[in-house]
């Protein structure tokens, strides 16, 4: 028999170090003068962009510009997910073209998300290079997209799901892995 389980893999202050070691990152690989912008995938993604603008802003002295992309139009899944898919609003307030944007997002699962954030930031201009910063990698790419900084890698199955709790959208901040365990579960201990 199986029974219901969710798993912590990160907790408040792991979600900060994680923040903290990718604005970290973000700014190692910076090219000099080049103008950064940060871009945060609706919904658990503005957030996350928000965060890393400010852990940037402690270390650097000076916040990038933050904007928050809709990704809805874009989907190739968009007729399967919703009759009437809830369009927010996509607000960056900055110029695209010629800039380093990095793409913030919560979760890298099948890379689909990703793909239709890349059709959208690229239909408001021409970036000199887009990056992705996600806060949990779980695998299962379905396209040819990797993170350039990730917060933590999670093997799961297929079955599995991540769920990323965010003080600003939820509450609390908390990534757990939700799935079923039993006979087959692959992790001891974890039901």
């Amino acid at each position: 028999m199986t029974t219901p389980r969710r798993v912590p893999i990160l907790d408040a202050a792991s979600i900060d170090r994680a923040l903290t070691r990718i604005a970290h990152e973000i700014l190692e690989s910076a090219a000099p003068g080049e103008s950064l912008g940060l871009v945060g995938i609706r919904t658990r993604g503005l957030p996350l962009a928000f965060r890393l603008g400010r852990k940037i802003a402690e270390i650097r002295g000076a916040e990038p510009p933050t904007g928050a992309l809709d990704i809805n139009l874009y989907r190739d899944d968009l007729e399967r997910i919703a009759d009437h898919p809830v369009l927010r609003k996509t607000d960056i307030p900055f110029q695209v073209d010629g800039a380093r944007i990095v793409l913030v997002d919560d979760v890298l699962y099948t890379g689909r998300t990703i793909r239709a954030a890349l059709d959208g930031l690229v239909d408001l201009g021409r970036p000199a290079r887009i990056e992705l910063a996600v806060l949990v990698d779980r695998g299962h790419r379905e396209l040819p997209i990797r993170a350039d900084y990730v917060g933590k890698n999670v093997p799961t199955a297929r079955e599995e799901r991540v769920e990323v709790r965010l003080q600003e959208v939820d509450g609390r901040d908390e990534v757990l892995l939700a799935g079923l365990a039993g006979p087959a579960d692959r992790r001891s201990g974890a039901a």
